[in-house]
């Protein structure tokens, strides 16, 4: 393992943690790591040092190595090709991130109007690839034209629509599923 890049050990970290059914608490004690410490290792927010590694994959009834190879293995590469459509979504709606991860991403084409108020618990980015949308955020509209973007932080209510035939925004956010944290 290069010391001036430690390599991401935080799924494989925690799904150890949780089939030893082991609480932050325990694991720290165990690696004389403190839970904070150990929860952002687990969040992706931290990567240990070696000798933080060999710790904690000795309270883990484990070696690094093994940590290591585990993390190497949920690594994903995908490519999501222009033109793909996934089954369970409406025409003009496309996951561009497959399965279940930190990162959440869609693209809207057309004019979409979704009619209803939406509200996630975490952040997400708004970029118009195309044409023109109008959003309503906190009260107030904003409209977006090619090339802009909105940033909404985790918990702002907001509803939009397409303003212009053939419009393509990409909605990019931390997926509701992960608990992210203020640092």
């Amino acid at each position: 393992m290069d010391e001036k890049e430690p390599t991401r050990v935080g799924a494989a970290v925690k799904r150890r943690r949780r089939t030893l059914q082991l609480t932050l608490a325990v694991v720290a004690s165990r690696s004389g790591l403190s839970v904070p410490f150990l929860s952002q290792v687990e969040n992706e927010r931290a990567r240990p040092s070696r000798r933080s590694l060999d710790l904690l994959a000795e309270a883990l009834e484990t070696t690094a190595g093994e940590l290591i190879a585990a993390a190497e293995a949920t690594r994903t590469v995908d490519v999501v090709r222009a033109g793909e459509h996934a089954p369970g979504h409406p025409e003009g709606v496309r996951p561009l991130v497959r399965g279940r991860h930190q990162l959440h991403a869609m693209e809207f084409t057309g004019e979409q109007d979704a009619g209803r108020e939406f509200q996630h618990r975490n952040d997400e980015l708004l970029y118009v690839a195309d044409g023109a949308v109008e959003i309503e955020a906190e009260g107030r509209a904003h409209r977006l034209g090619r090339g802009d973007t909105l940033y909404l932080s985790g918990g702002v209510r907001h509803r939009w629509r397409a303003t212009e035939p053939g419009t393509r925004l990409l909605v990019v956010a931390v997926a509701d599923h992960v608990e992210a944290e203020e640092t």
